[in-house]
């Protein structure tokens, strides 16, 4: 396998796809949307998190323990992160 093959993860609700990663903020069933930020420019590389993570990890500078206890990322197959983003992004 090189550094280019996706991961892939076997998902409940969608059967086996190609892996992503989330803050656990975005699996959760809110009613509003939390913000949708999306932390890599690579195409095949998705991974996001909420607009609460995105403030703890300015305010922390970097990757700390906190932010990562915090942010508490969840792997999700790539069709879950199209709903997170398709619910969770604000307009404009």
């Amino acid at each position: 396998m090189s550094d280019d093959d996706p991961l892939f993860v076997d998902c409940e609700k969608h059967g086996r796809g190609v892996a992503a990663i989330v803050c656990r903020h975005l699996c959760n069933e809110q009613e509003s949307p939390i913000g949708f930020i999306e932390n890599s420019s690579e195409p095949g590389d998705k991974q996001a998190w909420c607009h609460k993570c995105e403030k703890y990890f300015v305010e922390e500078g970097e990757m700390t323990d906190a932010f990562k206890a915090f942010n508490d990322m969840a792997i999700v197959c790539e069709t879950c992160y199209a709903e997170a983003k398709s619910k969770h992004r604000f307009p404009g």
